[in-house]
């Protein structure tokens, strides 16, 4: 993401995604976090309660952990929705 101009980046996005895909459609969210943190059960919570499959991979020397959440969403607007969210939790890398 463009961290120095997310207004720009998210209406980029939302263009993509309606050009791209039918709505609702299924969306895979990919997060990079440090092993050892809350910051997974806090992704976890956004996304409690959407049927989302999350699957998590440590790095080889488990300091890190790949987050992978598979989503139906009704929208390119949820899907930005969700990526503010997890955005709000610091150290958290959205790929």
């Amino acid at each position: 993401m463009d961290e120095n101009n997310p207004v720009e980046f998210y209406k980029k996005l939302k263009e993509q995604l309606t050009e791209t895909s039918k709505w609702p459609s299924d969306y895979l969210y990919k997060f990079i976090v440090e092993t050892k943190t809350d910051k997974i059960d806090k992704i976890n919570t956004i996304f409690d309660n959407t049927g989302a499959v999350i699957n998590l991979k440590e790095s080889k020397n488990g300091k890190y952990t790949s987050v992978s959440i598979t989503v139906n969403l009704k929208s390119p607007d949820a899907v930005i929705e969700k990526y503010k969210k997890v955005g709000e939790i610091e150290g958290v890398i959205s790929l």
